[in-house]
């Protein structure tokens, strides 16, 4: 699998953030190699015939369309190069969370991070218009920038990501509100980073010196889920991504995601998803072929 990092060098610009364009005149950079990134992309797709490859999910892309790939999910392009033309905001998020002063900035927007929803949003001609003009705008300021530029783009940048929020949460009929309290995205921010080591809600109160309670209602009404279940999903997203992507065996998976025991690892996927993980391998692996 392939690994692509940010490169200012290769991209023309200063910032840790570039606008790409892919059409049928411009199609070197678009690979069907399944690979990871160390950056975040947001896709605004004007015309496209294929699908997207996607952690677990099959994308068919459509026109008037964006797609979210946050950094180091796994994905696999198989388009139609003559026909693809699209536009791609690309950042790293330790760029985003400083340009906004802001460190749980990729936390609070529903797209990024996402598991449970498809990564895929239909919009109409007019509003793909609309964004295309803002992120051409972008472009102009990176490539030529002024004493100001800075700003300029933070405007664009920041209004462009928080109105793609909204319509992906109207479109999923999930919870919008980007709450001031920070505890809610602590705790997101808390599980991706220590999902292997801490697989207890106790472990998450004593790092955030907070009640059950108190996390429970946080999570519960920014995500419209549980805490400990947030824990749980983080964990059987991981444990999928190992199914699919590797040989692993189910011991092997149960070893790296810090189970003691491979069938406490079988329980807990069946639990979450009806079926056992090697049954879950069999019936992606059968549907791929």
């Amino acid at each position: 699998m392939k690994h692509v990092k940010f490169s200012k060098t290769i991209c023309g610009v200063d910032f840790l953030l570039n606008i790409l364009d892919f059409d049928p005149s411009q199609k070197h950079g678009l690979t069907s190699e399944l690979q990871t990134t160390d950056f975040f992309q947001v896709i605004f797709i004007k015309r496209a015939k294929g699908t997207l490859q996607l952690n677990d999910k099959t994308i068919d892309l459509k026109d008037n369309s964006v797609v979210f790939i946050s950094q180091h999910q796994r994905h696999q392009w198989k388009v139609d190069l003559d026909s693809f033309d699209a536009k791609v905001l690309v950042f790293q998020e330790d760029f985003l969370n400083e340009f906004f002063a802001d460190k749980y900035f990729t936390y609070r927007l529903l797209y990024f991070y996402q598991s449970a929803y498809e990564l895929f949003l239909p919009i109409d001609t007019k509003e793909l218009q609309r964004y295309t003009s803002d992120l051409e705008e972008i472009q102009a300021e990176l490539l030529e920038p002024k004493n100001d530029s800075t700003h300029l783009i933070r405007s664009l940048l920041y209004y462009i990501l928080i109105r793609l929020n909204r319509s992906y949460s109207e479109y999923n009929k999930i919870t919008c509100a980007v709450s001031i309290d920070n505890l809610a995205y602590k705790f997101r921010k808390l599980v991706e980073e220590n999902y292997i080591t801490k697989q207890r809600l106790e472990e998450y109160t004593e790092l955030l010196n907070i009640s059950r309670v108190a996390l429970n209602t946080a999570v519960k009404a920014q995500f419209n889920i549980t805490a400990s279940d947030f824990i749980k999903s983080k964990i059987i997203y991981e444990a999928k991504m190992k199914l699919i992507y590797s040989n692993l065996t189910v011991s092997e998976i149960a070893r790296q995601l810090n189970f003691s025991e491979p069938n406490h690892l079988s329980r807990l996927f069946k639990n979450k998803e009806g079926v056992s993980p090697n049954e879950y391998r069999a019936t992606y692996q059968n549907g791929r072929n």
